[in-house]
């Protein structure tokens, strides 16, 4: 039990003896720099439960925990926030308990109890991964990670996109234009070759859109006619009714772009547990719409198509099925959803997905209530803000997207340069470096990608991201780095992992051993707000408290005092330890030497 939660089951004990009132929580932070203390007992929620003054209430819990607990050595009362002074044996004998904690921080994941599914990438087999991509990936990955770390079983999927009109353009497009071309003959990643072949769908059409118009043919009809949109569409109706050669040509195609996925996949290092293909749960849904409508959950219209009524919750009406018997969007996630939860033990699931669909989920996730899985109330939308670059959107169709592994190439070139300038990889082998330039670039590319809160929008700055200053990877990684080589100079043995708890502390230690300390409520909060920002920036107020920890105690392998020597190696010890975790969270490696 760390120390802030050994404040919290004192102060829940005191306020049940002092009030008869039982409370489920007590808030605790770190107190306010300008203020004296290092813990902070908010009463203000308590008045919920207990009524009276919010200060005196805070003076006569503070008393009792001065008096009944070692913990406490003085105490101060401005308004309803009750803030502690606690002892330095207190924290020395918290931060002991910490060290002994070797996955201080997570929890073992509980695979006896149904466990979460984090949907996250769900690509188009029409072209490669870009930049928007690898946001909606790394932030998915990381929050799957993060819930694994609060014990919960989680597993990884996504649905490939993988029919469609937007397929079949790429289709046409090299059947028209390929003469035969194959990524093997052209020398180029498969998802690639086959997104030039979108882009070449796109130039093609427009230019018969252009032609069309010049004939007087207004233009939402001119989009219409165009021989390519035309041809697009029937391609689209033999590969649904099983024309032999359009499924030959879907699958070849498809199997490019799923090699080309997987090698991006594994330069990004993140991983699968199922995979779903929408050309094989599109259909998925239809039984459950014909359930819910002998239930009254749906509703025919006269042109036999059917809906749902949601106006009585704000929302408004919702195709499920259209008139013709075709599914939509919706009627395949229903059966998706449905599915995933049949083939895996599972209650619950989060949708990594653009915040241009939070309509669409808040519908979905209605319809599963309405239908009466018990699980719909544990379906949660991660929804995520778009991103751009310093030169504005990027426009897949027109060929101005950058593509996913161009970045992480530039990343890593970047990180060529500053990391040569530096000069500082002595010893490492030219195989070694390439490694390291490769962590550090993805490093960099995630962080920024993850310290930014979901649901706002972003401009990536490849730049600035590589910054070895700031609010970065590599100034996260670095730190990393920088505390092995003091535990390497100082022949540092992990075996003794106990302090001295009588030691002449600074308040530096104390400001490094609070931060250890808000580690497993950090992981935490992270999961239950389904946010990695929160263990990214975690990391970062760490990190510079570390460093002006080393600032001010630079000579700690000379240090006189063996036992004062032994608790700072300590201290840089763990922190290093909680640094490499956190950054596990967030699929960053982190280096030895930099």
């Amino acid at each position: 039990m760390t120390l802030p939660e050994q404040l919290e089951k004192s102060t829940i004990e005191i306020v049940k003896s002092l009030f008869d009132v039982t409370l489920e929580k007590v808030d605790i932070s770190l107190t306010r720099k300008d203020q004296q203390g290092d813990y902070t007992v908010m009463v203000f929620p308590m008045l919920r439960q207990i009524k009276g003054n919010p200060a005196v209430i805070g003076k006569q819990i503070g008393e009792r925990l001065r008096t009944d607990s070692e913990l406490v050595s003085d105490i101060e009362v401005i308004k309803g926030f009750l803030n502690l002074t606690l002892s330095y044996k207190a924290f020395l004998q918290d931060f002991n308990t910490i060290l002994l904690d070797p996955n201080y921080g997570t929890t073992p994941v509980n695979s006896d109890v149904p466990g979460m599914m984090v949907e996250y990438s769900s690509p188009n087999t029409n072209k490669p991964l870009h930049l928007g991509h690898i946001r909606n990936i790394v932030l998915g990955y990381s929050t799957a990670l993060i819930l694994e770390a609060t014990g919960k079983y989680v597993v990884k999927t996504q649905i490939i996109n993988d029919r469609g009109i937007h397929i079949c353009k790429s289709m046409l497009a090299w059947l028209k234009y390929g003469e035969g071309v194959t990524p093997e003959s052209a020398g180029v990643k498969g998802d690639k070759l086959v997104g030039d072949y979108y882009v070449k769908f796109d130039q093609e059409y427009k230019k018969e859109v252009a032609a069309l118009l010049q004939d007087g043919i207004p233009e939402e009809e001119a989009k219409k006619q165009a021989p390519s949109i035309l041809e697009a569409q029937e391609m689209l109706r033999k590969w649904e009714n099983g024309d032999d050669e359009v499924v030959k040509l879907w699958k070849m195609m498809n199997g490019w772009v799923y090699a080309g996925f997987d090698k991006t996949y594994r330069s990004l290092g993140v991983t699968f547990d199922s995979l779903y293909y929408e050309s094989d749960t599109y259909l998925l849904g239809k039984d459950v719409i014909a359930h819910g409508l002998n239930t009254g959950v749906f509703y025919r219209k006269d042109d036999g198509s059917v809906w749902i009524d949601l106006t009585d919750d704000g929302l408004d009406e919702k195709i499920v099925l259209r008139s013709d018997g075709t599914a939509v969007y919706m009627t395949q996630d229903i059966g998706t959803a449905i599915q995933r939860v049949r083939d895996h033990d599972v209650d619950g699931m989060v949708y990594t997905v653009g915040n241009e669909q939070d309509y669409h989920f808040k519908v979905l996730f209605l319809i599963m209530k309405k239908l009466g899985y018990e699980w719909a109330d544990n379906l949660y939308h991660l929804s995520y803000g778009m991103i751009e670059l310093p030169s504005g959107k990027m426009k897949s169709r027109e060929g101005t997207v950058v593509d996913a592994d161009d970045m992480i190439q530039e990343m890593t070139d970047t990180a060529r340069e500053i990391a040569q300038e530096q000069g500082k990889l002595e010893g490492l082998s030219t195989e070694e470096k390439e490694k390291l330039y490769h962590i550090i670039g993805l490093g960099a590319l995630k962080y920024f990608m993850l310290k930014i809160d979901p649901k706002k929008s972003m401009v990536f700055d490849p730049k600035e991201s590589v910054d070895f200053q700031g609010n970065t990877g590599p100034f996260i990684q670095y730190a990393h780095a920088r505390i092995q080589s003091i535990l390497k100079k100082a022949d540092f043995n992990d075996k003794a992992l106990q302090a001295a708890v009588d030691l002449p502390l600074i308040e530096k230690d104390l400001a490094v051993i609070k931060l250890l300390q808000q580690y497993p409520e950090t992981v935490a909060s992270a999961a239950r707000n389904y946010s990695p920002a929160l263990v990214a920036n975690y990391l970062f107020d760490l990190v510079k408290e570390f460093n002006s920890f080393y600032q001010n105690v630079p000579k700690i392998v000379e240090e006189s005092d063996a036992d004062l020597k032994h608790f700072r190696l300590l201290l840089c010890y763990k922190t290093a330890r909680v640094i490499k975790s956190g950054c596990a969270l967030l699929g960053i490696e982190v280096p030895d030497q930099m």
